[in-house]
């Protein structure tokens, strides 16, 4: 990590209001993180004739386990369909308590906090080096760095992703949760708790970029003359979300991919079975346009939107607000210091 600056700030300060700033946006955000998931993990039914439709993990898949049994009207009568954002809060709600919108909270904290602390100190550091050392240009600095520190963290998390995602499409205990881990390790390896890390690569990686780019630009246009390092929390509040409902709109649809590959593990569990192979993500990214259409590709559009928009904005500004807290902090701190070595 790089030393501190004068009147700058260290990297475990920046780690410090990062970490804040995702402990806000997690408790805000949760609900409409829920709610994307379940609308993305579900899929229209195909309903044969004397065949058993397993649900499971929200997903409705034509798993022909009973047929003719009177074992498949305990899976499926009639199991909650969400036609959209309102609608699926409203049973949610109704159906499985209020608590469930923020199930999966924990795992989202515990995922959240350490990998935003990393990702936003390994984004500036590494924007300070690039602009440091001339290695890229000001204006595409922030695209590299975003680029480089979100891939890093992508690979560090996935495993919780996987997690965080399970328990938000199925609601599960946590003791259930674990025989359900150990159970995609024995079954699938090691390698089982990344899948779903191609897609939210392709997913986070672009997003990130996009993100970070039309973020400084935003930031740099709304500050006019003012210094880079006196941007108000106002300003990147609206930078923030703007840059954020971009960069979600351009990559939702590798979002829906990851989502449905992660989910689709509970049904290969409810069999006991090890998946033959794993789809390619272009493969799925096909199938799910021939089965739903170009809607498909979109799922969960109103949800991810809504929320990308003010946990960017929340985020950002929650960030830059503790970055100028401790800026000021040291300042008064190299300011004051000598005065009081002196009285001594």
């Amino acid at each position: 990590m790089a030393a501190q600056d004068p009147g700058g700030i260290s990297p475990l300060q920046q780690m410090v209001a990062s970490g804040a700033g995702a402990v806000v946006t997690s408790l805000f955000m949760t609900p409409l993180d829920v709610v994307k998931v379940r609308l993305q993990s579900q899929r229209r039914p195909s309903v044969a004739c004397g065949k058993c439709l397993l649900y499971c993990n929200g997903v409705l898949e034509p798993l022909y386990l009973c047929p003719n049994s009177a074992r498949c009207t305990t899976w499926f009568q009639d199991p909650t369909r969400f036609t959209g954002t309102m609608d699926a809060f409203v049973k949610i709600v109704r159906h499985e308590g209020t608590r469930t919108l923020w199930s999966g909270l924990p795992a989202t904290l515990v995922m959240t906090v350490p990998a935003t602390a990393i990702y936003f100190t390994a984004y500036d550091q590494l924007k300070t080096l690039l602009c440091g050392r001339a290695l890229t240009s000001d204006l595409y600095a922030p695209m590299v760095a975003g680029t480089l520190a979100r891939l890093g963290t992508v690979t560090v998390v996935s495993p919780l992703e996987l997690v965080r995602t399970k328990l938000q499409a199925q609601h599960v205990s946590y003791r259930e949760l674990g025989i359900s881990v150990q159970t995609a390790v024995a079954q699938g390896g090691w390698r089982s708790l990344w899948l779903g890390w191609g897609p939210t690569a392709l997913r986070d990686v672009p997003f990130s970029a996009l993100y970070w780019f039309n973020y400084e630009l935003m930031k740099n246009w709304l500050s006019g003359p003012r210094p880079k390092d006196q941007t108000s929390v106002g300003i990147s509040f609206v930078a923030g979300g703007i840059s954020g409902t971009v960069a979600a709109i351009l990559t939702l649809p590798f979002d829906v991919v990851k989502t449905q590959r992660q989910v689709a593990l509970g049904a290969m569990e409810a069999m006991r079975v090890r998946p033959p192979h794993v789809d390619s993500t272009w493969l799925l990214l096909r199938r799910i346009l021939a089965e739903s259409g170009t809607k498909g590709l979109f799922a969960g559009f109103l949800p991810r939107i809504i929320k990308a928009a003010p946990s960017c904005a929340i985020m950002i500004s929650t960030y830059e607000f503790g970055k100028s807290f401790f800026q000021k902090l040291n300042q008064e701190q190299l300011t004051t210091g000598p005065s009081k070595g002196a009285r001594g």
